[in-house]
């Protein structure tokens, strides 16, 4: 929609605006607010006012407005803005990475980013990132079962120790089961089912 605003300048001003638009030294964005101006108040259109100054027509609405309101100085300012958020202090951000590789609380298996955000007081969106840019992934575990066997560390030393330090002239195999042939048993007619003879019928 279009935004109708009568720009008057006074000759002071207007010195202002001639010698802030001569000044190599000047931004280009000043020089541009100056032109503004100035071609506003000779009564040119909008369209035309952007033409000249190489801006869109509602930068010229914007420029128009902030020189009503605050006068040349105002060109020549931007506007604050509101602080970004302060960064997460560094001993924060250890703080969540100990306790994401610690057990958790309770009876739960891994950390949740709720969960997480309320033990260190940060927003759930903040404990993401954390995460992300440490390419964490909790609810992504590795479990590993250990025996209930009271000499199974014994044991897995003597089996470890065979492939760090191998008797001399010795051949150490490893043999495991395969689980595809597990899954092939749970889900697929066994030998007996596949070798049972067909029984014919006599018509």
């Amino acid at each position: 929609m279009a935004q109708e605003l009568c720009v008057v300048v006074s000759a002071e001003d207007r010195a202002r605006l001639a010698a802030i638009i001569d000044d190599r030294n000047r931004p280009l964005k000043h020089v541009q607010r100056a032109q503004i101006v100035l071609f506003s108040a000779d009564r040119l259109p909008v369209l035309q006012v952007a033409h000249h100054a190489g801006v869109s027509r509602p930068a010229v609405w914007r420029w128009q407005r902030r020189y009503a309101d605050a006068g040349v100085d105002g060109l020549l300012r931007d506007k604050t803005r509101p602080p970004g958020k302060q960064p997460v202090p560094t001993a924060t951000v250890a703080k969540v990475l100990a306790l994401t590789c610690a057990e958790p609380p309770g009876e739960a298996t891994h950390w949740t980013g709720r969960a997480m955000a309320k033990a260190v007081g940060l927003s759930l969106r903040t404990v993401q990132r954390i995460w992300q840019a440490h390419h964490l992934q909790p609810h992504r575990i590795r479990t590993f079962k250990r025996s209930n066997d009271p000499a199974f560390a014994e044991k897995v030393e003597d089996i470890v120790g065979l492939y760090m330090h191998p008797p001399a002239h010795a051949v150490v195999l490893s043999i495991d089961e395969k689980s595809q042939i597990q899954a092939l048993d749970r889900t697929q007619p066994g030998p007996a089912d596949q070798t049972r003879p067909l029984r014919h019928h006599d018509s």
